[in-house]
């Protein structure tokens, strides 16, 4: 059948075209797509080539809701007109035959995608802010840093990057009941986090980060979760920690090899985690069960909506570095 997707070419030109999905398998479901949330820092790192996903032209996008127009001859699990969140919409044409690169493909007005896996859909709970839901993924992601680091009841926590996947470990460690500190460059990102859950804040380009830790703990804090997929920021990171404290990278850093200091995390016996994906069906059960009930507020991290045909010029500015104060973008296809 025929769609439309948001298309990034090599020279990082973006448009919306006219692509071909295939019929549902077997075990598959066609999906028409309500909203997809955008993923600021994964998808221009595949855009920019940082992050590596095949060749281009590529759709990117790995989170949407929509509803269920078609159902495989094996699918007994869901029903047309149920409604859904999902991550994949893997096999892309375009209208003369060639194969499109899809980065998991979910900016597009319909999905062909799997009822099994690890990246299955799934009913959304009832009442829930399809908005808010279509950006399911990194509060998900977050979610399972905090689900693998482990930090306790009172432990002091921070979290360097208040994106959308370091919200989501301060909304995580605030319902643990630790102490959070949440350290971005951007003022409005850090009035989320205090929605969020944040104890404290730190303004990263007008306070002393090491100074204003060291004011809350002198012997440094138990848990440092750095989400900024910067990898300058990793050595200043784990400067904040105690001894026998724990460190998580909880951001992407890309396929080139990168490096940090050995010394100061050998030195205090540090506990290292490198936590992958969004935590599957579990944790992505648990941030919608939490969206739903009012838990997480999600919705405070939307900054920017827009119709499917305005999305070409939303990605054109974010890349150009046109549109600092994007957090949460969420584009509409219904």
């Amino acid at each position: 059948m025929n769609a439309h997707a948001l298309i990034a070419t090599e020279k990082q030109r973006f448009s919306i075209e006219e692509v071909v999905l295939p019929n549902p398998g077997p075990r598959q479901v066609l999906v028409r797509a309500l909203y997809s949330g955008v993923s600021i820092g994964t998808e221009f790192g595949i855009i920019r080539g940082k992050i590596g996903r095949g060749p281009y032209p590529l759709v990117t996008g790995y989170q949407g809701v929509g509803i269920i127009e078609e159902v495989g001859s094996d699918v007994t699990e869901y029903a047309i007109d149920d409604r859904v969140y999902y991550r994949t919409n893997r096999d892309i044409m375009s209208t003369d035959g060639q194969q499109i690169t899809s980065a998991s493909g979910v900016h597009c007005s319909w999905a062909v995608t799997e009822v099994d896996g690890n990246h299955a859909i799934a009913i959304l709970p009832d009442g829930i802010d399809e908005e808010a839901a279509s950006l399911f993924v990194m509060p998900a992601v977050g979610l399972n840093g905090v689900d693998t680091a482990n930090p306790r009841m009172g432990d002091l926590v921070v979290v360097n990057g208040a994106g959308l996947i370091g919200l989501g470990v301060i909304a995580a460690c605030s319902h643990r009941g630790c102490v959070v500190v949440a350290v971005d460059i951007e003022g409005d990102r850090l009035a989320i986090a205090r929605r969020l859950g944040a104890d404290h804040t730190i303004r990263a380009d007008q306070e002393d980060v090491d100074a204003a830790v060291r004011d809350l703990s002198s012997e440094g804090v138990d848990v440092v979760f750095e989400a900024t997929g910067i990898p300058d920021c990793i050595d200043p990171s784990i400067a904040l920690c105690r001894r026998h404290g724990t460190f998580v990278l909880q951001g992407h850093y890309g396929d080139r090899p990168i490096s940090y200091n050995f010394v100061p995390p050998h030195g205090r016996r540090l506990t290292m985690h490198y936590p992958c994906d969004d935590g599957l069906e579990a944790s992505r059960r648990a941030v919608l069960k939490n969206m739903s009930t009012g838990v997480l507020p999600w919705h405070h991290t939307i900054t920017h909506r827009c119709s499917f045909e305005e999305a070409p010029q939303l990605f054109d500015a974010v890349n150009r570095g046109r549109a600092q104060a994007v957090l949460g973008a969420v584009i509409r296809w219904a």
